[in-house]
């Protein structure tokens, strides 16, 4: 988990990188969990002869696969408000799939802290710009805009 921070030192911060995630290992398994779970078993992820045919190569995560998988670099990469009760989703203003993460890859997110607001109902809302890197690729897998919110 990243560090607890005050509300003003995470003000100090927008502009800033404020952390980058553990790899996280995005193997066929995986990606045969989330087509289970989504009803998404499109051939490209998860029938690895029929994907070997196409420009890939071979099987590939799901975009929205990468894109939940945000969450989990999160915890390792953002810092956490000191005091906060709970933290939650608040949205995505601006997601884009740049390019596609080969089964057997790994990922991590870069987070950059676009802007921090403090909200009427006592919570305080960020918004990152978050960057997945795929690990020896020259293009990061997604970029996104992620709007968070955390009670305190």
């Amino acid at each position: 988990m990243a560090q607890a921070v005050s509300i003003d030192a995470l003000e100090a911060m927008v502009g800033a990188e404020v952390g980058v995630s553990d790899w996280i290992l995005v193997d066929q398994q995986r990606i045969d969990a989330f087509a289970d779970v989504t009803g998404d078993h499109q051939f490209i992820h998860v029938n690895p002869e029929l994907a070997r045919q196409t420009p890939f190569g071979t099987t590939i995560a799901h975009g929205f696969l990468t894109l939940s998988l945000m969450s989990a670099m999160g915890y390792s990469a953002i810092p956490v408000l000191e005091g906060v009760r709970m933290g939650v989703n608040y949205g995505l203003n601006r997601v884009r799939f740049l390019a596609p993460v080969p089964a057997g890859s790994r990922i991590r997110g870069r987070f950059r802290l676009a802007d921090v607001s403090r909200r009427a109902d006592g919570a305080v809302q960020a918004t990152y710009g978050v960057t997945v890197e795929i690990e020896g690729a020259d293009r990061p897998a997604l970029a996104a805009e992620w709007v968070t919110l955390s009670y305190l």
